[in-house]
């Protein structure tokens, strides 16, 4: 089969200009409640984002949304990984939520902020154990000669803190990602699809302008 053949049509929902929330983290709400709603994703707070490291080549990949207010939204991560470092040398960012099975998806661009350690910690400590002990026995993104080692380090780990609470690691931390602008594209027939973005304004509001397929 030629892949460039695989196609189908898009067209089971629309998006209007009448139908959006003022504020786009409402309309961010909306979505992901019905992304939830539907059951037809696994992890329907999946999203992908993008950075790029010091010499501008960009790097992407899935993490898990954890909270988001109107400030933002927020994820937590290992601060040596390299998502961090990338993060830290240039903290625009972009985040991309694919919900295919309702032919919708949601581009955040924004910035980057540390989460103060209070809240980074009162998070940590809601994870599940083996959770918060693979965060000590894994240096994220570094190499590893074999998974056994990771597994004996994960081991080490459980049996330093078998007798109490695992505590936070100096080098686990979580950003917020402040948007400069949201965009929401839903499917439509023959590639007419529908995306309207909303821009930060310089009062702090948001203005939205429909885009072209």
């Amino acid at each position: 089969m030629d892949i460039a053949d695989i196609r189908r049509q898009y067209g089971t929902d629309q998006l209007s200009l009448e139908q959006l929330a003022k504020h786009p983290m409402d309309q961010f709400q909306h979505w992901l409640d019905q992304a939830i709603d539907s059951k037809l994703f696994k992890d329907p707070t999946a999203m992908n984002i993008a950075t790029v490291d010091e010499t501008g080549m960009p790097s992407s990949r899935i993490v898990l949304l954890k909270q988001y207010d109107q400030q933002g939204f927020v994820f937590y991560t290992n601060l040596e990984s390299n998502k961090a470092q990338q993060i830290k040398h240039n903290n625009q960012v972009c985040l991309h939520f694919a919900w295919l099975g309702l032919e919708r998806q949601v581009i955040v661009r924004g910035v980057a902020e540390k989460l103060p350690i209070a809240q980074v910690t009162k998070y940590f400590l809601s994870r599940p154990q083996d959770s918060k002990l693979a965060a000590w026995a894994s240096e994220q993104s570094k190499p590893i000669a074999a998974r056994q080692l990771l597994e004996q380090a994960f081991s080490q780990m459980k049996n330093k803190f078998s007798k109490g609470e695992v505590p936070l690691p100096s080098f686990w931390g979580g950003y917020r990602i402040k948007p400069v602008s949201i965009e929401f594209w839903q499917g439509r027939e023959s590639r007419l699809h529908d995306r309207f973005i909303y821009h930060v304004d310089e009062r702090g509001g948001f203005s939205i302008e429909r885009l072209q397929p």
